[in-house]
Protein backbone atom coordinates (compact mmCIF):
# COMPACT_ATOMS: atom_id res chain seq x y z
CA UNK A 1 0.00 0.00 0.00
CA UNK A 2 1.54 3.39 -0.71
CA UNK A 3 2.18 5.90 1.73
CA UNK A 4 -0.77 8.67 -0.06
CA UNK A 5 -3.03 5.62 0.58
CA UNK A 6 -2.65 5.28 3.61
CA UNK A 7 -2.62 8.67 4.79
CA UNK A 8 -5.68 8.99 3.10
CA UNK A 9 -7.51 5.94 5.14
CA UNK A 10 -6.05 7.09 8.17
CA UNK A 11 -7.24 10.66 7.88
CA UNK A 12 -10.78 9.24 6.70
CA UNK A 13 -10.54 7.08 9.80
CA UNK A 14 -9.70 10.28 11.90
CA UNK A 15 -12.57 12.10 10.33
CA UNK A 16 -15.29 9.80 10.68
CA UNK A 17 -13.95 8.71 14.34
CA UNK A 18 -14.48 13.03 15.11
CA UNK A 19 -17.88 13.53 12.93
CA UNK A 20 -19.62 10.67 15.23
CA UNK A 21 -18.05 11.52 18.47
CA UNK A 22 -19.80 15.21 17.82
CA UNK A 23 -22.82 15.09 16.69
CA UNK A 24 -25.78 15.07 18.05
CA UNK A 25 -27.89 14.07 15.27
CA UNK A 26 -28.69 10.80 14.48
CA UNK A 27 -27.44 11.11 10.38
CA UNK A 28 -23.98 12.93 11.12
CA UNK A 29 -23.41 9.78 13.97
CA UNK A 30 -24.52 7.29 10.94
CA UNK A 31 -22.37 9.06 8.46
CA UNK A 32 -19.60 9.26 10.90
CA UNK A 33 -19.61 5.03 11.20
CA UNK A 34 -20.29 4.45 7.37
CA UNK A 35 -16.82 6.60 6.56
CA UNK A 36 -15.09 4.55 9.62
CA UNK A 37 -16.29 0.83 8.05
CA UNK A 38 -14.78 2.17 4.56
CA UNK A 39 -11.82 4.22 5.32
CA UNK A 40 -10.82 -0.33 7.38
CA UNK A 41 -11.64 -2.08 5.32
CA UNK A 42 -8.74 -1.46 2.96
CA UNK A 43 -6.44 -1.62 5.63
CA UNK A 44 -7.37 -4.97 6.71
CA UNK A 45 -7.25 -6.47 2.77
CA UNK A 46 -3.94 -4.97 2.17
CA UNK A 47 -1.60 -8.09 2.61
CA UNK A 48 -4.48 -9.67 -0.34
CA UNK A 49 -4.49 -13.11 1.44
CA UNK A 50 -7.58 -14.86 1.19
CA UNK A 51 -7.60 -14.76 5.25
CA UNK A 52 -7.66 -10.83 4.96
CA UNK A 53 -10.26 -10.59 2.15
CA UNK A 54 -12.54 -13.22 4.03
CA UNK A 55 -11.95 -10.95 7.23
CA UNK A 56 -12.69 -7.71 5.00
CA UNK A 57 -16.09 -9.40 3.52
CA UNK A 58 -17.13 -10.25 7.12
CA UNK A 59 -16.17 -7.18 9.01
CA UNK A 60 -18.40 -5.56 5.88
CA UNK A 61 -21.37 -7.03 6.42
CA UNK A 62 -21.73 -6.83 10.23
CA UNK A 63 -20.64 -3.35 9.84
CA UNK A 64 -23.60 -2.54 7.43
CA UNK A 65 -25.69 -4.80 9.09
CA UNK A 66 -25.55 -2.73 12.03
CA UNK A 67 -25.32 0.36 10.39
CA UNK A 68 -28.74 -0.31 9.05
CA UNK A 69 -30.22 -1.35 12.22
CA UNK A 70 -29.06 2.19 13.80
CA UNK A 71 -30.40 3.43 11.41
CA UNK A 72 -33.54 2.11 11.51
CA UNK A 73 -33.47 2.67 15.42
CA UNK A 74 -33.42 6.19 14.67
CA UNK A 75 -35.82 6.47 12.52
CA UNK A 76 -38.18 4.53 14.58
CA UNK A 77 -37.61 7.06 17.11
CA UNK A 78 -38.08 10.01 14.79
CA UNK A 79 -41.10 9.14 13.70
CA UNK A 80 -42.85 8.48 16.96
CA UNK A 81 -41.23 11.41 18.41
CA UNK A 82 -40.32 13.60 15.87
CA UNK A 83 -36.62 13.71 17.71
CA UNK A 84 -33.59 13.31 15.58
CA UNK A 85 -31.58 14.31 18.60
CA UNK A 86 -29.07 11.08 20.18
CA UNK A 87 -30.12 12.20 23.54
CA UNK A 88 -33.73 12.16 23.27
CA UNK A 89 -33.92 8.34 22.44
CA UNK A 90 -37.25 7.80 23.97
CA UNK A 91 -39.38 4.92 22.06
CA UNK A 92 -38.82 1.11 23.71
CA UNK A 93 -38.65 -0.70 20.78
CA UNK A 94 -35.99 1.96 19.15
CA UNK A 95 -33.77 1.79 22.36
CA UNK A 96 -34.37 -2.14 22.12
CA UNK A 97 -32.73 -2.06 18.37
CA UNK A 98 -30.60 0.39 18.91
CA UNK A 99 -28.92 -1.77 22.00
CA UNK A 100 -28.35 -4.99 18.95
CA UNK A 101 -26.99 -1.90 16.39
CA UNK A 102 -24.22 -1.08 19.32
CA UNK A 103 -23.68 -4.83 20.12
CA UNK A 104 -23.07 -5.46 16.96
CA UNK A 105 -20.68 -2.48 16.19
CA UNK A 106 -18.44 -3.26 19.75
CA UNK A 107 -18.48 -7.08 19.49
CA UNK A 108 -20.45 -7.78 22.70
CA UNK A 109 -22.16 -10.77 23.21
CA UNK A 110 -24.71 -12.22 21.21
CA UNK A 111 -23.03 -10.35 18.76
CA UNK A 112 -19.33 -11.09 18.77
CA UNK A 113 -18.87 -14.21 16.23
CA UNK A 114 -17.17 -11.59 13.63
CA UNK A 115 -14.85 -10.38 15.62
CA UNK A 116 -11.95 -12.81 16.27
CA UNK A 117 -12.30 -14.06 13.08
CA UNK A 118 -11.64 -10.27 11.50
CA UNK A 119 -8.41 -10.04 13.87
CA UNK A 120 -7.45 -12.99 12.98
CA UNK A 121 -7.15 -12.35 8.91
CA UNK A 122 -5.66 -8.77 10.16
CA UNK A 123 -2.09 -7.02 10.34
CA UNK A 124 -1.75 -6.46 13.80
CA UNK A 125 -1.88 -2.67 13.33
CA UNK A 126 -4.46 -2.84 12.04
CA UNK A 127 -6.19 -5.30 14.65
CA UNK A 128 -5.38 -2.41 17.22
CA UNK A 129 -7.26 0.07 15.19
CA UNK A 130 -10.52 -2.60 15.50
CA UNK A 131 -9.72 -2.80 18.91
CA UNK A 132 -9.59 0.50 20.16
CA UNK A 133 -10.26 3.38 18.02
CA UNK A 134 -13.10 1.67 15.72
CA UNK A 135 -14.59 1.25 19.25
CA UNK A 136 -14.77 4.06 20.09
CA UNK A 137 -17.28 6.05 18.29
CA UNK A 138 -20.08 3.40 18.86
CA UNK A 139 -18.86 3.74 22.51
CA UNK A 140 -19.68 7.26 22.64
CA UNK A 141 -23.17 6.35 21.30
CA UNK A 142 -23.48 3.86 24.23
CA UNK A 143 -22.38 6.58 26.53
CA UNK A 144 -25.12 9.00 24.84
CA UNK A 145 -27.96 6.95 24.82
CA UNK A 146 -26.91 5.21 28.36
CA UNK A 147 -30.11 6.91 30.47
CA UNK A 148 -32.45 4.90 27.28
CA UNK A 149 -31.14 1.58 27.26
CA UNK A 150 -32.85 -1.26 29.32
CA UNK A 151 -30.27 -1.95 32.40
CA UNK A 152 -31.22 -5.32 32.67
CA UNK A 153 -30.41 -6.50 28.84
CA UNK A 154 -27.63 -4.93 29.14
CA UNK A 155 -26.55 -6.85 32.51
CA UNK A 156 -27.17 -10.39 30.83
CA UNK A 157 -25.32 -9.22 27.63
CA UNK A 158 -22.65 -8.33 30.25
CA UNK A 159 -22.45 -11.03 31.84
CA UNK A 160 -22.45 -13.32 28.46
CA UNK A 161 -20.15 -11.61 27.12
CA UNK A 162 -17.56 -11.77 30.14
CA UNK A 163 -18.66 -15.77 29.95
CA UNK A 164 -18.08 -16.12 26.20
CA UNK A 165 -14.63 -13.91 25.97
CA UNK A 166 -13.03 -16.39 29.15
CA UNK A 167 -14.44 -19.44 27.47
CA UNK A 168 -13.49 -19.13 24.08
CA UNK A 169 -10.51 -17.78 24.18
CA UNK A 170 -9.32 -20.95 27.06
CA UNK A 171 -8.04 -23.30 23.94
CA UNK A 172 -7.01 -20.63 21.39
CA UNK A 173 -3.45 -20.61 20.03
CA UNK A 174 -3.22 -17.65 17.57
CA UNK A 175 -2.63 -14.50 19.64
CA UNK A 176 -4.85 -11.86 17.51
CA UNK A 177 -7.55 -14.43 18.47
CA UNK A 178 -6.98 -14.63 22.17
CA UNK A 179 -6.69 -10.80 21.99
CA UNK A 180 -10.05 -10.46 20.51
CA UNK A 181 -11.55 -12.62 23.04
CA UNK A 182 -9.98 -10.56 26.05
CA UNK A 183 -11.79 -7.52 24.63
CA UNK A 184 -14.94 -9.33 23.85
CA UNK A 185 -14.92 -10.05 27.62
CA UNK A 186 -13.67 -6.56 28.92
CA UNK A 187 -16.71 -5.30 27.02
CA UNK A 188 -19.18 -6.65 29.41
CA UNK A 189 -17.85 -4.88 32.05
CA UNK A 190 -17.96 -1.38 30.14
CA UNK A 191 -21.54 -3.02 29.30
CA UNK A 192 -22.70 -3.22 32.67
CA UNK A 193 -21.79 -0.51 34.03
CA UNK A 194 -23.14 2.15 31.51
CA UNK A 195 -26.34 2.50 32.89
CA UNK A 196 -25.35 3.17 36.60
CA UNK A 197 -21.72 4.94 36.00
CA UNK A 198 -21.36 6.15 32.28
CA UNK A 199 -18.08 7.71 32.80
CA UNK A 200 -16.86 4.45 34.74
CA UNK A 201 -17.47 2.86 31.24
CA UNK A 202 -15.41 5.62 29.66
CA UNK A 203 -12.56 4.92 31.81
CA UNK A 204 -12.44 1.66 31.28
CA UNK A 205 -12.41 1.90 27.76
CA UNK A 206 -9.50 4.42 27.90
CA UNK A 207 -7.41 2.32 29.79
CA UNK A 208 -8.17 -1.04 28.59
CA UNK A 209 -7.29 0.66 24.84
CA UNK A 210 -3.90 1.67 26.25
CA UNK A 211 -3.04 -1.14 27.42
CA UNK A 212 -3.95 -3.32 24.64
CA UNK A 213 -2.18 -0.71 22.66
CA UNK A 214 0.89 -1.46 24.44
CA UNK A 215 0.21 -5.18 23.57
CA UNK A 216 -0.45 -5.05 19.99
CA UNK A 217 2.66 -2.57 19.70
CA UNK A 218 5.12 -5.15 21.41
CA UNK A 219 3.89 -8.28 19.76
CA UNK A 220 4.29 -5.92 16.36
CA UNK A 221 8.13 -5.14 17.15
CA UNK A 222 8.96 -8.90 18.19
CA UNK A 223 7.12 -9.75 14.62
CA UNK A 224 5.05 -12.73 16.62
CA UNK A 225 1.32 -13.88 16.22
CA UNK A 226 1.03 -16.70 17.68
CA UNK A 227 2.19 -18.84 20.84
CA UNK A 228 4.61 -21.50 19.36
CA UNK A 229 6.65 -18.28 18.10
CA UNK A 230 6.20 -16.55 21.16
CA UNK A 231 7.94 -18.89 22.98
CA UNK A 232 11.42 -17.98 21.08
CA UNK A 233 11.19 -14.13 21.91
CA UNK A 234 12.95 -14.46 25.24
CA UNK A 235 16.22 -14.96 23.16
CA UNK A 236 15.76 -12.20 21.29
CA UNK A 237 14.44 -9.43 23.19
CA UNK A 238 14.36 -10.23 26.94
CA UNK A 239 13.48 -7.18 28.36
CA UNK A 240 10.57 -6.51 26.02
CA UNK A 241 9.16 -9.81 27.22
CA UNK A 242 9.27 -8.99 30.91
CA UNK A 243 7.51 -5.86 29.95
CA UNK A 244 4.97 -7.93 27.49
CA UNK A 245 4.64 -10.07 31.11
CA UNK A 246 3.78 -7.24 33.24
CA UNK A 247 1.58 -5.63 30.67
CA UNK A 248 -0.32 -8.65 30.34
CA UNK A 249 -0.97 -8.96 33.76
CA UNK A 250 -2.36 -5.19 33.72
CA UNK A 251 -4.94 -5.89 31.26
CA UNK A 252 -5.89 -9.45 33.46
CA UNK A 253 -6.54 -6.79 36.33
CA UNK A 254 -4.08 -7.77 39.38
CA UNK A 255 -3.90 -5.48 41.70
CA UNK A 256 -0.55 -3.69 41.67
CA UNK A 257 -1.42 -2.72 37.69
CA UNK A 258 -3.44 -0.38 36.01
CA UNK A 259 -5.77 -2.49 34.80
CA UNK A 260 -7.48 -3.21 38.49
CA UNK A 261 -8.24 0.22 38.85
CA UNK A 262 -11.55 0.11 36.35
CA UNK A 263 -12.66 -3.37 38.02
CA UNK A 264 -12.11 -2.28 41.40
CA UNK A 265 -14.35 0.98 40.64
CA UNK A 266 -16.94 -1.04 38.85
CA UNK A 267 -17.44 -3.87 41.60
CA UNK A 268 -17.82 -0.52 44.26
CA UNK A 269 -20.50 1.01 41.98
CA UNK A 270 -22.11 -2.06 41.18
CA UNK A 271 -21.86 -3.03 44.87
CA UNK A 272 -23.80 0.25 45.91
CA UNK A 273 -26.47 -0.12 43.27
CA UNK A 274 -27.34 -3.66 45.23
CA UNK A 275 -26.18 -5.46 42.27
CA UNK A 276 -23.63 -7.85 44.39
CA UNK A 277 -24.79 -11.07 42.98
CA UNK A 278 -24.00 -9.68 39.22
CA UNK A 279 -20.26 -8.21 40.42
CA UNK A 280 -19.79 -11.37 41.74
CA UNK A 281 -20.28 -13.09 38.73
CA UNK A 282 -18.41 -10.77 36.52
CA UNK A 283 -15.69 -11.05 38.88
CA UNK A 284 -15.41 -15.06 38.82
CA UNK A 285 -16.09 -15.21 35.02
CA UNK A 286 -13.20 -12.50 34.41
CA UNK A 287 -10.93 -15.67 36.09
CA UNK A 288 -11.45 -17.60 32.67
CA UNK A 289 -9.43 -14.73 30.83
CA UNK A 290 -6.82 -14.29 33.91
CA UNK A 291 -6.00 -17.96 33.09
CA UNK A 292 -5.32 -16.88 28.92
CA UNK A 293 -3.28 -14.19 30.20
CA UNK A 294 -1.12 -16.21 32.11
CA UNK A 295 -0.42 -18.92 29.91
CA UNK A 296 0.49 -15.84 27.35
CA UNK A 297 2.86 -14.16 29.91
CA UNK A 298 4.35 -18.17 30.48
CA UNK A 299 4.91 -18.47 26.99
CA UNK A 300 6.70 -15.33 26.81
CA UNK A 301 8.52 -14.98 29.34
CA UNK A 302 9.04 -18.28 31.22
CA UNK A 303 8.78 -20.95 28.64
CA UNK A 304 12.54 -21.66 27.21
CA UNK A 305 11.82 -23.64 23.60
CA UNK A 306 12.50 -27.10 23.39
CA UNK A 307 15.28 -28.61 20.99
CA UNK A 308 13.43 -29.45 18.79
CA UNK A 309 11.10 -26.73 18.18
CA UNK A 310 10.22 -25.80 14.41
CA UNK A 311 11.57 -22.29 14.82
CA UNK A 312 14.47 -20.89 13.93
CA UNK A 313 16.35 -19.19 17.10
CA UNK A 314 16.32 -15.57 17.59
CA UNK A 315 19.44 -13.52 17.48
CA UNK A 316 19.45 -10.17 19.90
CA UNK A 317 17.76 -7.24 18.32
CA UNK A 318 20.29 -4.98 17.67
CA UNK A 319 17.82 -2.15 17.60
CA UNK A 320 16.62 0.10 20.30
CA UNK A 321 12.67 -0.60 21.58
CA UNK A 322 10.73 2.39 20.53
CA UNK A 323 10.14 5.23 23.22
CA UNK A 324 6.52 5.24 22.42
CA UNK A 325 5.97 1.38 23.64
CA UNK A 326 8.23 2.49 26.71
CA UNK A 327 5.80 4.88 27.63
CA UNK A 328 3.05 3.12 27.17
CA UNK A 329 4.59 0.29 29.06
CA UNK A 330 5.37 2.50 31.96
CA UNK A 331 1.38 3.60 31.81
CA UNK A 332 -0.04 0.51 31.27
CA UNK A 333 1.55 -0.92 34.37
CA UNK A 334 1.97 2.20 36.75
CA UNK A 335 -1.40 4.24 36.70
CA UNK A 336 -2.96 2.81 40.25
CA UNK A 337 -1.16 4.76 42.65
CA UNK A 338 -2.28 7.88 41.04
CA UNK A 339 -5.94 7.15 40.41
CA UNK A 340 -7.14 9.54 43.12
CA UNK A 341 -6.37 12.25 40.24
CA UNK A 342 -7.51 9.97 37.58
CA UNK A 343 -10.84 10.20 39.44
Amino acid sequence: MTPQAKLIFTSSLILGTTITISSNHWITAWAGLEINTLAILPLIAKSHHPRAIEAATKYFLTQATASALLLFSAMMNAWYTGQWDITQLTHPTACLILTSALAMKLGLAPFHFWFPEVLQGSPLTTALLLSTLMKFPPMTLLFMTSPSLNPTLLTYMAILSTALGGWMGLNQTQIRKILAFSSISHLGWMAIIVSYHPKLTLLNFYLYSLITATVFLTLNTIKTSKLSTLMTTWTKTPALSTMLLLTLLSLAGLPPFTGFLPKWLIIQELTKQSMAPAATVISLLSLLSLFFYLRLAYCATITLPPHTTNHMKQWHASKPTPSAIAILTTTSTMLLPISPLIL
